[in-house]
């Protein structure tokens, strides 16, 4: 089936379509669940819960832009909907911080090594690095997206790079400049 067969057949509850459905864009919607989520378990019940979600709101799908697109942002709202009410996203104090790069010179760091300790960020740290360095979300966005300051979010991505800095540069021996 074609793509807007599949999303037809979706719109109509047909389990068939569904479970295609499923079965193509699954492995593609994981890895963005891998990025917001804590860990790989809590990764897997995201995109499980995500699915039902698009199915539910497949109905409100228009043909408009990309229907993957679409998909991916019903799952990372319905991701950052848990972290919303959490205390943890506004305990930062509003300071602004001056953006800069950090530079990181790695090949010899794998992917995996990456996804890992970007993983194991605390999640306002995590949730921002990704919708901004990754996701290419602005502050402005990315604030209204947790309901936290402007500032919060360039606090929370300064820091995130920081610790990513230190556990690059404390496991290997790579060059950084900032």
């Amino acid at each position: 089936m074609s793509t807007d067969q599949l999303i037809n057949g979706c719109k109509k509850n047909d389990i068939k379509a569904q479970e295609q459905l499923y079965r193509e864009y699954s492995p593609r919607l994981f890895s963005v669940c891998l990025k917001y989520s804590r860990n790989y378990a809590e990764a897997q019940d995201n995109l499980q819960d995500g699915f039902l979600l698009i199915f539910k709101k497949i109905e409100h799908y228009s043909f408009k832009g990309s229907f993957e697109g679409w998909m991916k942002k019903v799952l990372i709202n319905h991701i950052l909907q848990q972290y919303r009410n959490e205390v943890f996203l506004s305990v930062v104090e509003d300071t602004i911080i001056e953006e800069f790069e950090v530079d990181i010179e790695y090949e010899d760091i794998s992917i995996e090594y990456l996804m890992k300790i970007i993983q194991e960020l605390p999640d306002r740290y995590r949730l921002v690095f990704n919708l901004n360095v990754i996701d290419g979300y602005t502050h402005q966005e990315i604030a209204k997206m947790l309901n936290i300051k402007v500032g919060t979010s360039k606090s929370n991505l300064h820091r995130a790079r920081m610790i990513l800095k230190d556990k690059i540069v404390n496991n290997s021996n790579k060059i950084i400049t900032i």
